[in-house]
């Protein structure tokens, strides 16, 4: 009887991990499995006998039989009657893997992803921070200027908690299961009432559905009303999340300008008469804050009309306005249906609450509701129904209201600061409506590398010329004033005069 065969590996290669919690099977188990794959023991290697890894690593025979055998059923070792167990010729793990090309090296167990989707890596192309500072990116307090925050300061935080509470205390149970995909029904009532009050439209609540916020209802509108190729107008400059949503579904964007009339109607008709959707804000242009035109706004209704095609009216900030009114929205003038509404309660509540909602014509109601359910079923129901409770208490219209108030003053110290410090190197438009102002800079000036010097010393001013597509005109800067009180809005214009002092232009005018 000849000898029995040693093993060809060091038993001291086999160490178990410092996990107690883990079962002794599983901790020899994973401790043998490394050394596969790293290496340690090669492909072919005989592994040491059951009565010897017992023996140096205090445990049963059981014990290392179960780790083995848990090992044997996953391919890392084979058995060879009368001979013993041999680590497999070809790991699970490196069939798994994808081959790497001819002279690139990869370390032991790294695994290449399959990588995105077409779709996925448009998406991701497309991110929308380089023209928007990305809210709270750092953990700290908005800075001025920053764009698209209300006054979080001046929200009435203790009635949302009362009404928060009372609303749990009434009905938590109610509210803790899941709900309608379209939304809370209070709430659709709610909404479908205020923009019959505020906006100069009418709709039924059925028509009303509820999304996380304004992004989700575009990417609603988007997945249900577009197919790969379809032309969509998009306004240049134009808000880039929208643009970056419509050209990931796969959409081919085509920019329209904008001027002091809004979007170019005549420009959109002669680049593509055949789009299947044009995306607007026309009560208060984003970026620029132009209002769009009656004659524009009957032939864009017109165009959509002839062409069968849906204008996405975007009214985000439109209650703020300061010289008038607010404008009747252009979903109150559509006779034949074709426009679909989009509001947001980030801009007039808090941007955290994340609550928005589309208007529909009534045969798509039904379309929508099942999108949104399929997307992530429904928003949390408690904030919905604080929100409904929020509206219907007359707490909303009392808040636009006091805000309306707030930021024209708020507005107005920015302004005077501006006359005071820039003269004509920033020219301020009056700001009639809206969050913020558009400062035009002189023919030539580079608002971009202007809006990294300003981050850089402390202030949040996005370049105009980055919401664009085909840039055209001066630069400008974007300069929120809804966020921040007048002494730090007074002291951010001051820093804008220095730095444009400092890239050396032209001595600036104070006024007294």
């Amino acid at each position: 009887m000849s000898p029995r065969r040693a093993s060809s590996a060091p038993p001291a290669l086999v160490a178990m991990s410092a996990d107690g919690s883990a079962p002794l099977h599983v901790r020899i188990y994973g401790a043998l499995r490394e050394a596969i794959i790293a290496g340690r023991l090669a492909p072919g290697t005989r592994v040491p006998a059951l009565r010897v890894l017992a023996a140096e690593l205090g445990v049963s025979r059981n014990t290392v039989r179960s780790a083995l055998a848990q090992l044997r059923a996953e391919g890392y070792v084979a058995a060879r009657e009368r001979s013993g167990t041999f680590v497999a010729a070809a790991l699970p793990d490196r069939a798994l893997a994808t081959p790497s090309a001819p002279g690139s090296a990869r370390a032991p167990g790294e695994v290449r992803s399959p990588g995105l989707s077409r779709r996925g890596a448009e998406l991701a192309r497309l991110s929308a921070a380089g023209a928007e500072y990305a809210p709270g990116r750092d953990g700290s307090a908005p800075r001025a200027f920053r764009t698209g925050v209300p006054a979080l300061d001046a929200f009435p935080w203790p009635l949302w908690a009362r009404l928060a509470g009372a609303r749990t205390r009434r009905g938590a149970a109610a509210l803790g299961d899941y709900d309608a995909a379209a939304g809370f029904g209070p709430l659709r009532a709610a909404i479908a009432a205020h923009v019959a009050a505020a906006r100069g439209t009418t709709c039924t609540a059925r028509q009303v559905i509820v999304t996380s916020g304004a992004q989700q209802g575009l990417a609603l509108l988007a997945r249900l009303l577009l197919d790969p190729g379809d032309a969509v107008w998009m306004e240049d400059p134009g808000y880039p999340r929208a643009r970056a949503v419509f050209a990931a579904a796969g959409a081919r964007v085509v920019p329209v300008a904008v001027d002091g009339d809004g979007i170019d109607v005549a420009q959109g008709v002669a680049r593509a008469p055949g789009a299947r959707l044009a995306y607007v804000t026309p009560s208060h242009q984003y970026p620029t804050g132009a209002v769009l035109s009656a004659s524009r706004r009957l032939a864009l209704l017109q165009w959509a009309a002839d062409a069968g095609a849906w204008v996405v009216e975007d009214d985000y900030d439109s209650t703020y306005r300061y010289a008038s009114r607010p404008l009747a929205c252009l979903h109150g003038l559509d006779g034949g249906g074709r426009v679909i509404y989009l509001g947001t309660f980030s801009k007039t509540l808090f941007p955290s609450l994340r609550l928005g909602y589309l208007i529909v014509p009534p045969a798509l109601a039904d379309a929508f509701a099942a999108a949104r359910g399929a997307l992530d079923w429904h928003s949390a129901t408690l904030p919905q129904a604080v929100l409904a409770d929020f509206i219907d208490g007359g707490h909303y219209a009392r808040h636009v209201r006091r805000m309306r108030m707030l930021y024209a003053e708020r507005r107005d110290a920015v302004l005077d600061e501006a006359a005071r410090c820039l003269g004509e190197r920033l020219r301020l438009g009056a700001g009639d409506a809206g969050m913020h102002l558009v400062g035009h800079l002189a023919p030539g000036g580079d608002d971009r590398a202007l809006s990294a010097r300003l981050l850089a010393a402390g202030v949040e001013a996005p370049a105009l010329s980055a919401f664009a597509v085909h840039p055209a005109g001066p630069g400008g800067l974007l300069l929120g004033y809804a966020a921040f009180a007048p002494p730090v809005l007074r002291a951010a214009v001051r820093q804008l005069a220095a730095v444009l002092d400092q890239q050396g232009s032209a001595p600036r005018t104070v006024r007294d």
